[in-house]
């Protein structure tokens, strides 16, 4: 509360100007004790300046207690005095009692209630500083307005604003941190929101209690805009944010006001015409006069009110809707919109339209989003529509641009934008313009899609054609269908997007749900003639297409693989629409769909869509039932599949054959009979073509004869994806097929494709239904039989001539492998199982060559014609076919069918292929790390090594660099990409630990030191083992030091070498990241020895050198036990079994050199610490 100007402060009034001010008062609203002399002034006058403050005069006090008890439903009859800041706390009807209250204080005592205001503003803005008003008798007295600053005094750590709050001068002063600080308005959680939404009503309501009294004394409004004017302006952001909110919602509760005056305006207007029109009679001059003079009083009111929305308008919106806080920006572009929606005639017009389309341009989608919103209140409006000509001209390409916003939600709102602009003229948007628009029902984003569907839905297909006058209502309706169902595939056709047809039935699925789900109508027109419909053969597929996925839609819901943004979770009356909806499709199109297939039976892409349907059935209703109707569809599968062969229909067949014999569903038993009958006839078939094919080991089977087999075999092998087809031993009958590959003649590539996948299919089923299959040994036996003679010929095929044999080979390995891995994982040993199986050495290394030779292939040496010469389509194909072949492998590695430390060879393409396979190989990390995390260290660790030691051959070779070795900068990188994986520094401690004690043996162990090689051949992995110094621990890195140190102490280090630099960086790495600092600084550090130390390290460091003797080594025997305890509890013990003194002093800038001497013996180093 800031008090009322009371004699407490008379001993100041001859510091100032007498025609300034004549009082003043402070109030202090921090509720800490520290502060400056101001705080503490006003803690000590608190009790003096209460009873001049707000509920302390008698009828203040009255009042603030009645209002308490009010709002809290009258339970006590003391309650205490509350602020007007408290009030907010207490809810609207609580608020509104306090704030008539309050407007009674103020017509008694003004003043007083008037600053108890201003401090409710104060606070509102998250202030707890002091306060301080003066009385102003001039504003234009010229050393006032001088004084209105807004400073900071550094050395007292406070800020100061001196504004002018008409007849107030307010001095506000708080801490310099108040932007650090959250103010009420932008605190998080709900509170942030309630707080804005009840001071949003706080304001509202003080318009609306004083709208018929204190509002117009030309005293309460003047000071309010006054002070609402001044703090929006100031660059502290809570004073700026809040006092902008309250500054516009003024303005909002003012529209309110102007409004209900027009209202009176209006009416009066309409009393005073009719005593107009009355005879001279019935004319009553008294109430005419009366009537005229209340009109003139309510547009006196008006007038004053619409000076009071200007000078807000001017005062704070033009100021503040470029605002630097985007939240600002909002506001205002919000309130914008109301005030033109609510108040027209005023506010509607060019000079305020013109901020909502420069604002549209804005970097914040928020702030684009507020202007989309208030354009459709606007555009919403039919009475408003003429007033938007102008600005419709100049701003339509801006908001058909922001359809393609970055923010989904802006570009789904302008979507809606555009849609009402449509439909208020067909002539604001033009054809090219609705051409862009309606692409985007293939959005990735549905509300986008759905919204672009309800333009295409009211544009196109929801036209009115014209009708015969002969049709009945079915007829016409008919033929209304028929005509929107031509404009759908016309415009589909159009579009050239003809693999979107499930996203364009998506997307007008909401607003042409009606169009879509008439299934009646949809087979009507494909089972006449489509001479007779007009539709054309590719019309005719689309539509097909419609259908299946129209089908599909009302079965499984608008999720869709690469669309975002639609609703996951359905309500109780969507899922009852969706039973219903499927329960129809099924009793219709299971009596038509066999019609179908055999109308369309020559067209293998229809029948391939057709066969999708039964997928989607309920086998539940009553067409389910009955056998004639499933018979009649079984007959028409079974027809064609003897015509058609291609994998589309293959693979729709074998699904919708497992749906429809699930077990579960009415027409189980004769889909399965039918199934059993079809895969029996294809066995019998095969076997007798096999039996002429294969005579003395040798594949002698004419052209003819082949390609029957080739066809069976697909056949059999679609099926086999989803069906178990043990029982017919096709293991047996096709496995001679694999000797005869290299007899005479040999089995053709595609045959053997065919083959290799259902010999898998065969495996991995064999091995999936072990359970029940698996009764004795001698079956586990054969198994095991099954499962390497595959592996064997699959690793003679691997060097096969055709490259897509070799891949399906090697895919068809790494499966198998794959599945009997986990089969021996998961099977319970008590009964009989998969028997074990180890791939030989000879078959691991040829899959590790063939992942190496077909995976990490440049664009010059994959076999094939360059990038430049290929399509983007094929580049794509193929990269995905070498994504499986990698992702085959690291499978292997992940079950433990491979050594983990096969995938060494694989982790040194991480960075050079990583767009490519990145993804794959960092997940193989992570998979490995979680089955044994030190095991994976050491394949990391040897993945380094490996590539150091390659590249240093090439380097004393001196050859033509090889394309498999990579250069030191890469090597490091991928270190450094490696060092990331490694998150949790306590988890994977002895990880770390172990990747330096392995690196560190690797450059040291089994060099001997000569004149000829001073240093060791692999020194400069130190520095690539850096890359692994920031994630270990403090203790460890130290321990790491001194282990470093006793490799180092056995031979001569001189550092002053070039060739001892990386020792020099490790060794820096690890005390910077131990110290926090920087390597660097330790490097530069080491090679200017004689720089002099900072004075705080000549007091903490010591320059005397410390030499480490015999006595303090270690010897080699022990290095072995250089691992972290798994016992150590406390990270300030030493985690390692040998233990080492650390330093106990910091070592000093010019005390971090590593140096010998010439006195120093061999078996020493000399060490400054």
């Amino acid at each position: 509360m800031i008090p009322e100007p009371s004699a407490a402060a008379a001993s100041r009034s001859s510091e100032q100007n007498d025609d300034a001010a004549n009082s003043s008062g402070a109030v202090n609203h921090s509720e800490d004790d520290s502060g400056n002399e101001n705080r503490q002034k006003s803690v000590r006058r608190r009790k003096r300046a209460h009873s001049a403050s707000e509920n302390v005069t008698n009828k203040s006090a009255k009042a603030g207690r009645s209002s308490t008890s009010r709002g809290r439903g009258g339970r006590r009859k003391h309650v205490e005095a509350v602020t007007l800041f408290e009030v907010i706390t207490m809810g609207r009807s609580a608020m509104q009692a306090v704030i008539d209250d309050w407007i009674e204080a103020y017509v008694t005592d003004r003043d007083s209630s008037l600053l108890d205001l201003i401090s409710f503003f104060i606070q509102c803005c998250g202030c707890k500083g002091v306060v301080t008003a003066e009385m102003c008798q001039s504003r234009e007295d010229g050393d006032v307005m001088s004084k209105m600053v807004e400073e900071l005094d550094e050395a007292a750590g406070l800020q100061y604003k001196k504004f002018l709050a008409f007849p107030w001068i307010l001095t506000v002063t708080w801490p310099m941190d108040t932007d650090s600080v959250e103010y009420p308005l932008i605190q998080s959680g709900p509170y942030g929101r309630w707080f804005h939404s009840e001071f949003c009503d706080f304001v509202s309501v003080l318009v609306t209690q004083s709208q018929h009294s204190v509002i117009f004394d030309s005293y309460l409004m003047n000071t309010v805009i006054s002070l609402l004017a001044e703090l929006s302006d100031s660059y502290v952001r809570a004073f700026r944010h809040t006092c902008t909110l309250a500054a516009v919602k003024l303005l909002s509760s003012l529209v309110g006001v102007a409004l209900s005056l027009s209202v009176g305006i209006e009416n009066s207007q309409k009393l005073c015409e009719v005593q107009r029109r009355k005879t001279l009679r019935q004319k009553s001059s008294v109430q005419l006069e009366r009537i005229q003079k209340k009109i003139t009083e309510l547009q006196e009111k008006r007038t004053e009110i619409e000076n009071m929305m200007d000078i807000i308008f001017k005062g704070v919106f033009l100021k503040r809707y470029r605002d630097v806080l985007p939240e600002i920006r909002s506001i205002c572009m919000e309130e914008l919109g109301l005030w033109m929606k609510l108040y027209s005639s005023a506010f509607l017009n060019d000079s305020y339209l013109k901020y909502v389309g420069w604002m549209m341009h804005d970097k914040v989608p928020d702030v684009r989003l507020k202007c989309v919103l208030s354009l459709q209140g606007l555009y919403g409006d039919p009475v408003l529509l003429p007033k938007l000509d102008l600005f419709t001209s100049r701003f339509k390409d801006r908001m058909i641009s922001m359809t393609l916003d970055k923010d989904n939600e802006v570009a789904m709102q302008t979507m809606k934008l555009l849609v009402l602009l449509s439909k208020t003229s067909d002539e604001v948007l033009s054809s090219d313009d609705y051409e862009q628009l309606l692409q985007f029902v293939y959005s990735s984003q549905r509300p986008l899609a759905a919204t672009a569907g309800e333009l295409l839905y009211s544009r196109i297909l929801n036209t009115e054609s014209e009708t015969q006058d002969d049709l009945n209502q079915e007829e016409e309706q008919k033929h209304q269908t028929l005509t929107r169902i031509k404009a759908l595939l016309q415009f589909y056709q159009r579009s050239q997007l003809h693999r979107h047809v499930v996203y364009l039935v998506d997307s007008l699925w909401d607003c042409g749900g009606a169009l879509l789900k008439d299934w009646s109508t949809l087979t009507s027109v494909l089972l006449q003639e489509s001479q007779s419909q007009g539709l054309t053969r590719e019309e005719e597929a689309v539509l097909v297409e419609v259908l299946v996925a129209s089908v599909r839609q009302a079965s499984e819901g608008p999720v869709l693989a690469g669309r975002s943004g639609a609703k996951k979770v359905m309500s109780a009356r969507e899922k009852k629409v969706q039973i219903d909806d499927c329960s129809k499709l099924t009793e219709h199109l299971m009596v038509v769909l066999p019609q179908l297939l055999s109308k369309f039976s020559e067209s293998p892409d229809i029948v391939s869509s057709l066969m999708k349907i039964p997928q989607f059935f309920v086998t539940e209703c009553t067409e389910a039932g009955n056998s004639q109707v499933v018979s009649d569809l079984l007959d028409g599968i079974r027809s064609v599949l003897d015509l058609h062969s291609s994998p589309a229909v293959l693979e729709a067949a074998a699904r919708t054959y497992l749906s429809l014999c699930a077990e579960e569903t009415s027409c189980s038993a004769a889909a399965q009979s039918a199934r059993d009958e079809l895969l029996q006839s294809w066995t019998d078939g095969l076997t007798e073509l096999l039996q002429d094919a294969l005579k003395d080991g040798a594949f002698t089977a004419d052209e003819r004869r082949a390609a029957e087999i080739l066809v069976t075999l697909k056949k059999l092998r679609a099926f086999y994806n989803c069906h178990d087809l043990s029982r017919w031993k096709l293991f047996e009958l096709l496995s001679p097929l694999l000797s005869a590959e290299g007899a005479q003649g040999g089995t053709p590539p595609e045959i053997l494709l065919e083959l290799l996948q259902c010999l898998s299919f065969s495996i991995i089923w064999s091995l999936n239904t072990s359970g029940d299959t698996l009764t004795s040994r001698e079956k586990a036996v054969s198994q095991r039989l099954q499962l390497r003679l595959f592996c064997e010929r699959g690793h003679h095929f691997l060097s096969h001539p055709e490259l897509a044999v070799r891949q399906q080979a090697f895919l068809g390995v790494c499966d198998v492998l794959t599945a009997h891995s986990y089969q021996l994982h998961v099977w319970d040993p008590t009964s009989f199982g998969p028997l074990l199986y180890t791939p030989s050495p000879k078959l691991q290394r040829a899959l590790l060559t063939f992942v190496c030779q077909h995976v990490f292939v440049g664009a010059e040496s994959d076999g094939h014609s360059g990038v430049s010469e290929r399509s983007e389509e094929e580049r794509l194909e193929e990269l995905h076919r070498r994504r499986n072949l990698l992702a085959a492998f690291c499978k292997l590695v992940v079950h433990g069918v491979l050594e983990m430390s096969v995938a060494a060879e694989v982790f040194m393409f991480y960075m050079k292929y990583y767009n490519d396979f990145g993804d794959i190989i960092k997940e193989t990390v992570y998979r490995t790390r979680q089955v044994d995390k030190i095991e994976s260290a050491r394949t990391l660790v040897l993945c380094l090594q490996q590539l150091v030691i390659r590249l240093k051959r090439e380097q004393e070779s001196g050859g033509r660099a090889h394309p498999g070795v990579q250069t030191f900068t890469s090597i490091k990188e991928l270190a450094r990409r490696f060092a990331l994986t490694f998150g949790d520094l306590v988890k994977f401690r002895e990880c770390v630990v172990m990747i330096h004690r392995n690196g560190i043996e690797f450059v040291f162990q089994e060099f001997s030191q000569t004149p000829e090689t001073p240093t060791p051949p692999y020194l400069s992995y130190l520095t690539i083992l850096s890359e692994f110094s920031c994630k270990l621990l403090r203790p460890d890195k130290k321990t790491v030091f001194s282990y470093l140190q006793k490799h180092a102490a056995e031979h001569v280090v001189d550092l002053r070498e070039e060739s001892w630099q990386p020792l020099i960086y490790y060794r820096a790495s690890l005390l910077a990241a131990a110290e926090g600092e920087d390597a660097v600084s330790y490097v530069s550090s080491d090679r200017r020895p004689n720089r002099s130390p900072h004075p705080k390290q000549k007091i903490e460091g010591s320059k005397s050198p410390c030499t480490l003797t015999n006595t303090e080594k270690v010897s080699k025997g022990q290095r072995s036990s250089f691992s972290p305890s798994r016992q150590e509890k406390s990270a300030d013990l030493d985690p390692f079994s040998v233990p080492v003194d650390p330093p106990a002093r910091r070592p000093t800038v010019a005390g971090s050199v590593l140096s010998t001497g010439n006195e120093v013996d061999d078996d020493t180093v000399e060490v400054e610490l």
